[in-house]
């Protein structure tokens, strides 16, 4: 149980971003290529894991003194430092393996896996203390994703696609960093390195900011002629009604309950969340496959 605390399967689902491409690709139903997906999905899950290992290690001693962060297995001492190393080795060769043996997308694929734990490696070390970089840089991780999943399908990514995921995961990342601006505020302690560099009228205005965008941006994405002429469909920007609701859902987890310090449990356990993601998700399918 341990060790699988340490790697956090519960944050697998980040992953499903590798589906991104066939989604809006209008390719979920070919059976080939939503198979390359899943092991493109695996291999990212298991880098992922390795990076968890290594940010644990790295931040085992402000873990200790964080009053939830103490519980992780390398901070409250279940996991010793150098089992922790040994996993994450571990972990990296199994992304690596899984592409070798499936044989998709071996070169392009393990580029980006690459590319994905060199950039995680930096933010671990150094880049995850300068505010804004921060969640930057995890935002990147995700276009990162979406860049995988385009790779072992051969699916050209839209820009579109990249900007909305961009814009998407660095409202989520903000968000996240409002509830460690509260902590700091009620305990006088930082959570993160850079948390002083955040205060509630910047993350405020963040938080609006890049909703505002990413709704504007989703908005012009279903009505490009691009779009409407690969879907065959002028009717995508019904769905803009979806993207809005939940938007403004998160926004008031952030604002008025204050408990967006994990946007993956949100996710899991929030049911308004799940229902506007369902819809959403329903909706567009109905409207480029049926209508």
């Amino acid at each position: 149980m341990k060790y699988i605390r340490l790697i956090r399967p519960s944050h697998w689902i980040k992953n499903m971003f590798v589906f991104m491409p066939l989604f809006f690709g209008h390719q979920l139903l070919n059976i080939p290529l939503l198979l390359n997906a899943m092991v493109m999905c695996v291999s990212f899950s298991f880098i992922a894991s390795a990076v968890y290992c290594l940010n644990d290690i790295i931040d085992v001693e402000a873990d200790r003194r964080h009053p939830v962060k103490c519980k992780r297995p390398i901070a409250s001492g279940d996991v010793s430092v150098p089992t922790a190393y040994l996993m994450m080795l571990i972990l990296i060769a199994m992304s690596i393996s899984v592409l070798f043996l499936s044989s998709v997308g071996v070169v392009s694929g393990i580029c980006v896996i690459v590319a994905y734990l060199l950039m995680e490696i930096a933010y671990c070390l150094k880049l995850k203390r300068y505010a804004i970089i921060d969640v930057c840089m995890l935002s990147l991780g995700f276009v990162l994703r979406i860049i995988a999943g385009g790779v072992v399908t051969d699916i050209v990514i839209s820009h579109w696609l990249v900007m909305m995921t961009f814009l998407l995961t660095l409202f989520l990342g903000i968000a996240k960093r409002r509830d460690d601006v509260l902590k700091m505020m009620s305990t006088g302690i930082a959570p993160r390195h850079n948390t002083k560099r955040y205060n509630l009228t910047f993350v405020n205005n963040a938080i609006t900011i890049t909703a505002s965008v990413m709704l504007v941006c989703y908005i012009m994405y279903t009505v490009s002629p691009e779009v409407t002429e690969n879907f065959h469909t002028r009717y995508l920007y019904l769905t803009s009604i979806f993207v809005l609701i939940g938007l403004l859902r998160y926004m008031q987890l952030a604002v008025v309950d204050e408990k967006t310090g994990d946007p993956t449990k949100i996710l899991l356990h929030d049911r308004f969340t799940q229902l506007v993601v369902a819809a959403w998700g329903l909706t567009f399918l109905l409207i480029i496959y049926v209508v």
